[in-house]
């Protein structure tokens, strides 16, 4: 998957607020829930991920609160500077409009933060991301930022 560049001088507007979820910035007491919760339903990589976005001030990770409970989250400037990702709903919860509003929140907060375009590394839905934000692929950029990453392997006890 190649990444994607998106000119955030012309975000869409953010959708009115839903009366089925709400998003806002997570909280630093929040941590250990949040990742806990991202482990569960996206493994230790996007864990990782997202522990790093609780280090940068103010917090780049967004979350989708649903009764009181968390269905999604969404970060930023978390592997790489000016990168989106990793972002996430529960799967039951899908369909809601929680991942298309997370992704514009972190979009316009890193607007906010001053950066004039946005990436989104290793893009999945390709066609969500074009027709939402105007992405477009960056030639060449695949494998990108997680070339030569390392992996998770079986412990042996020959190790």
């Amino acid at each position: 998957m190649s990444d994607m560049l998106v000119p955030l001088y012309r975000l869409p507007k953010e959708n009115e607020p839903s009366t089925d979820f709400s998003i806002r910035r997570a909280l630093a007491p929040e941590k250990s829930i949040i990742l806990t919760w991202v482990k569960d339903h996206f493994g230790q990589g996007w864990s990782d991920e997202c522990d790093v976005a609780f280090s940068n001030a103010p917090v780049t990770c967004y979350i989708a609160i649903q009764d009181e409970k968390l269905i999604g989250f969404a970060c930023y400037d978390a592997t790489m500077k000016n990168f989106f990702g990793p972002t996430g709903v529960k799967e039951d919860a899908r369909g809601l409009g929680a991942g298309k509003a997370l992704l514009l929140r972190c979009f316009h907060s890193m607007k906010e933060a001053g950066y004039g375009y946005g990436i989104i590394g290793g893009a999945g839905p390709v066609e969500f991301y074009e027709h939402t934000l105007g992405a477009i692929a960056i030639p060449n950029s695949k494998p990108g930022i997680y070339a030569g990453m390392l992996r998770s392997t079986p412990t042996s006890a020959n190790s």
